[in-house]
């Protein structure tokens, strides 16, 4: 089974998707959409509990994915478990196989969320990069290779002399891919690029950009709205208002600008973040070119 680990750091544009879960989701599901996903990508993604929503937990997930020969990239944030589980998760996930793990802080629970919870936040982001490092080579917990972290990142226009101190930080502790937000906007993630070339940061990560084939305007405005980071230009969005087909109109735009993206010198693939439906993120995928 090739891994993510070897896409993301080999010669090909690599591509990941996200798994839809939901509340209800059982295996069935999960294999179903392995089944779809699966010889298109070289990995597929697995949420922790975004929106503060409540599915199926990203290490039961992983475990269902890896059984069915896909190499799952689990997502663990800082918000719902304090340092003890998370490192319960991370040696599971070790023991299940899993070579790669997405690390972030996480965002906080909302007020008047119809679950009330309470936000944890007991390792920041970094804490929790290096937790996964130090596990991943603890030979104590028996064979296994070190963990392919990642990190979030926001694309941004960055001025000339950019540092970049939190993603070196980041790097020191043990990250070696980052992902951006979604960002369909080609020029501020081609001037983010220059100047994270400029701070030689493709020495120390691979580089992958999250897009969605969007299935309407009004999906895109919601995006846009409570995705605070998120980079939908207007002109995206009046396509999909302005197209007889929007759900098409939406898996060619995706197309679009996977192939711009793959010409982005840095850039090492994409990922393809979903909106309910698995089957039109193959299609964007065969649309774009990138894959037999």
């Amino acid at each position: 089974m090739r891994t993510f680990r070897e896409a993301a750091q080999g010669e090909k544009f690599a591509i990941t998707a996200e798994l839809t879960l939901k509340r209800e989701s059982i295996a069935d599901d999960v294999i179903r959409q392995a089944d779809i996903l699966g010889p298109y990508v070289d990995g597929i993604q697995v949420t922790d509990n975004p929106w503060s929503w409540v599915q199926m937990s990203a290490v039961t997930a992983a475990s269902i994915l890896i059984h069915h020969g896909i190499d799952p990239i689990p997502i663990l944030t800082c918000r719902d478990r304090n340092r003890i589980a998370l490192q319960s998760d991370l040696i599971g996930l070790r023991a299940l196989g899993v070579t790669s793990v997405l690390l972030m802080r996480g965002h906080r629970v909302p007020e008047n969320h119809v679950i009330p919870a309470t936000t944890v936040f007991d390792t920041t982001g970094r804490e929790l990069i290096a937790m996964a490092s130090e596990l991943g080579e603890d030979e104590t917990l028996g064979p296994g290779k070190a963990f392919f972290i990642g990190t979030g990142a926001r694309a941004f226009r960055p001025n000339r002399g950019w540092r970049a101190e939190s993603l070196t930080e980041r790097a020191s502790a043990g990250a070696r891919f980052l992902q951006t937000q979604l960002c369909f906007n080609m020029d501020i993630l081609r001037q983010f690029m220059d100047r994270f070339i400029e701070a030689k940061l493709t020495w120390n990560f691979s580089v992958m950009v999250s897009l969605s084939p969007l299935p309407s305007a009004t999906t895109a405005r919601w995006l846009k709205k409570h995705m605070s980071d998120s980079r939908i230009p207007d002109h995206v969005i009046q396509r999909l208002e302005d197209s007889d087909d929007p759900q098409r109109e939406g898996i060619e735009i995706c197309a679009e600008l996977m192939r711009e993206i793959a010409e982005i010198p840095g850039i090492s693939g994409v990922n393809l973040m979903t909106t309910g439906n698995a089957q039109s993120i193959p299609d964007a995928i065969k649309a774009s070119g990138l894959r037999g």
